[in-house]
């Protein structure tokens, strides 16, 4: 009885086994791939197929995963390489390198330790650049290094899978003493700017001076002008008045003459009295102030003939 018993129990844990062992076979026959991963599948030893993001089932024994890939863009800091610029001066340069990997099937077998391959490489392109460059063209030219080592590097990996997106060098260590010469030639160059630029500010501010100086000169001269104009503007416009007042006024002697004589007429005096009354206005008329009076022959005559009656009373006296 026990016998049986032991018998069954063993063909039971037997079914149990085995049937733990078909479903951990089949469980590992389903692979889950996650995303930005591949899995490099193997038949028997020989390239099968790449799977991608989702579900995927292999046949088991005969199918076995290779590889898995990261497809993500990944970033490589490589330590200080010593380089010799095209001048013989020894530098330390280090390069950050991003790639990315496209192809999971050359990237599983084209090359061993694909980023030892990627970090020789990057050495020795990098000494075969700087090595055609001096100094100065090495410290300037980072953006033109950059550009060749993406280019070179890309194409030296493209055999892998892999893509080259971007080589950036990230320190440039000259040695100590062509620091300290660089040192001293920039503090040079910032006093020399220093000057350029104090030499500069004076010389604006001395011809602003003079432009300010200058102007005000010009508006001075201005100013003079206008005063002068408006003072010979103003003495013309007295000598018009005065002449205009003295024209008025010799009018009004006139008038009144005109008509002092006029009423003389009107009483019935002789041509005499009225030539005698007319110089007489003429003399009024000058009031001393005339240099020359332009008198009529009328009144000339007259004045010769009481002249001569002068004469005659003062011989008789």
């Amino acid at each position: 009885m026990n016998a049986v018993l032991a018998a069954g129990f063993g063909a039971w844990f037997l079914v149990i086994v085995l049937i733990l062992l078909i479903l951990w076979l089949f469980a590992s026959c389903i692979k889950i791939v996650p995303q930005a991963q591949a899995v490099v599948l193997e038949r028997l030893g020989g390239y099968r197929a790449t799977w991608s993001v989702g579900v995927h089932f292999k046949t088991p024994i005969i199918d076995r995963v290779a590889k898995r890939v990261n497809l993500k863009e990944q970033v490589i800091d490589f330590k200080p390489q010593p380089v010799i610029t095209k001048d013989n001066v020894t530098m330390q340069i280090d390069t950050v390198v991003f790639f990315q990997i496209t192809d999971p099937k050359l990237y599983a077998y084209g090359v061993e330790n694909p980023l030892m391959a990627i970090e020789n490489l990057t050495a020795t392109t990098l000494r075969n650049i700087i090595g055609e460059l001096e100094l100065d063209q090495t410290l300037t030219s980072r953006e033109l290094i950059n550009t060749n080592m993406r280019a070179l590097l890309d194409v030296a990996t493209d055999p892998w899978g892999i893509k080259v997106n971007r080589v950036e060098l990230k320190n440039i260590i000259p040695p100590r003493e062509i620091q300290d010469s660089m040192e001293k030639q920039m503090k040079a160059e910032r006093e020399r700017r220093e000057k350029i630029l104090q030499a500069e500010g004076e010389k604006k501010s001395t011809i602003l001076v003079a432009e300010g100086k200058k102007e005000s000169a010009i508006l001075d001269a201005q100013a003079e002008k206008e005063a002068a104009i408006l003072r010979a503007e103003a003495k013309k416009e007295a000598m018009i008045r005065e002449a205009e007042g003295q024209a008025q006024a010799i009018l009004k002697v006139q008038e009144a003459n005109a008509q002092g004589i006029r009423l003389i007429k009107e009483a019935g005096a002789d041509n005499a009295v009225l030539q005698l009354k007319s110089l007489e206005a003429f003399a009024k008329a000058a009031d001393g102030k005339a240099t020359k009076i332009i008198i009529p022959s009328e009144i000339q005559g007259l004045a010769g003939s009481l002249s001569a009656l002068s004469e005659v009373v003062k011989d008789e006296k």
